[in-house]
């Protein structure tokens, strides 16, 4: 494909997309009378339509069965992640024993940072980006926290530079350098959260 950055090339694009009849299995928020342009997939994603009737089942089952439902439900909430394996696979391209749903994002993070944070000597910092999505920060201070150190001394911020919202990839490498032999850990999204440029 040759780019193009022009209003033609990207209705064209548009057009042609193999994904857009998806498009029409959420509801969008319509913003003065119009369908919204919505760019939120970080924190609240749209609707999926079926997804009522999904909920749905699983209010009935509980009403149903209570804490039996870990087992008896039509999707017992025991086996839950069992349920997602194949999708995520799916979605992600991995092997099944590659993939395992569990838990949220906070308590994630903070599994693999009691395993990955090892904090010894002068290594004790944890690297994040600046303006981290909050429960990410807390997560880091916690893990800090609980090796006896001040996160105040610990954390070491990438921000943008001054005038810019994204950040540069030489920034971060410098950052890096700079600090080499007191990092720890460095933990950084994809994409990230505020500036929402994607790391390299």
């Amino acid at each position: 494909m040759q780019f193009e950055n022009t209003l033609a090339f990207a209705k064209k694009m548009d057009k042609n997309d193999p994904l857009k009849p998806f498009r029409k299995e959420f509801y969008i928020p319509r913003v003065n009378g119009k369908d919204s342009i919505y760019l939120c997939g970080n924190s609240l994603g749209l609707q999926p339509k079926s997804v009522e009737k999904h909920v749905m089942t699983e209010i009935e089952d509980w009403r149903k069965y209570g804490v039996e439902g870990h087992l008896h439900a039509r999707n017992p909430w025991l086996y839950y992640h069992h349920l997602f394996t194949k999708p995520l696979c799916d979605l992600v391209g991995a092997k099944k024993d590659e993939v395992v749903c569990m838990n949220n994002l906070t308590v994630n993070l903070n599994l693999m940072m009691v395993t990955f944070y090892r904090p010894k000597d002068k290594q004790t910092k944890i690297v994040i980006e600046g303006s981290a999505f909050p429960s990410d920060y807390y997560a880091v201070e916690q893990q800090i926290r609980f090796h006896g150190l001040d996160p105040k001394e610990n954390i070491i911020e990438l921000l943008p530079r001054k005038g810019e919202v994204t950040l540069r990839t030489e920034d971060i490498v410098a950052t890096l350098e700079k600090h080499k032999d007191e990092i720890a850990l460095v933990l950084l999204g994809a994409v990230n959260f505020t500036p929402g440029n994607s790391l390299t």
